[in-house]
């Protein structure tokens, strides 16, 4: 088990505790915008489930999975359906969602690994398919209290998508809401799929 998924299992119900109730208004907003109703959406690194409930309570059918076994119990408990342990690396689904939600998930992916991931969301998505992400703004690769993250500026990210299967819907930054975090930025990222 790396140092970040060890981070998820031992601190598991403090995490839930702190972003089970992050207003995510704005980010739904503009995901949805490009869902039809009913759309098959796959919650890719989800945490405690938190948007997965709200994307069923909007009648869209959603596929969670977690690297975190602790993430997945909670979640499948809040969600009343089955969470798979899985890891983005381990993902091998094929032309099966309308969309993949990859909040505050695609981060802890290593730099050097996430044209591959890129490419394996890709491959998971029907054609037309969108994903949205989210990373820390900045440029740096860092350690956090154990866990690894990436982080992009725009700029670096357009860089990024323009040698990935996809390309870039819509880009914005958004300061974080926890009332810790004044101060810290969130690019968030609608891409769509060359595919047809």
């Amino acid at each position: 088990m790396n140092a970040t998924l060890k981070y998820y299992e031992d601190n598991a119900q403090d995490f839930i505790s702190d972003t089970l109730n992050k207003e995510m208004n704005h980010q739904y907003k503009s995901f949805e915008h490009s869902l039809k109703p009913k759309a098959h959406i796959l919650d890719a690194g989800c945490g405690s489930g938190r948007d997965s409930l709200y994307f069923k309570s909007r009648g869209y059918r959603v596929t969670a999975f977690d690297a975190s076994k602790s993430m997945c119990d909670f979640a499948s408990t809040l969600l009343k359906q089955e969470v798979s342990q899985l890891s983005f690396e381990e993902m091998s689904f094929e032309d099966r969602f309308d969309a993949i939600w990859a909040s505050a998930s695609l981060l802890h992916v290593y730099k050097k690994d996430i044209q591959e991931v890129l490419a394996k969301l890709a491959k998971a998505l029907k054609s037309k398919g969108i994903v949205y992400a989210s990373f820390k703004a900045g440029e740096k690769e860092f350690i956090k209290e154990d866990r690894y993250f990436n982080s992009y500026t725009k700029a670096s990210f357009t860089k990024l998508v323009k040698t990935s299967p996809f390309h870039i819907k819509e880009m914005y930054l958004l300061e974080d809401s926890r009332p810790d975090k004044e101060g810290e930025f969130w690019l968030n990222c609608i891409l769509a799929v060359n595919k047809s």
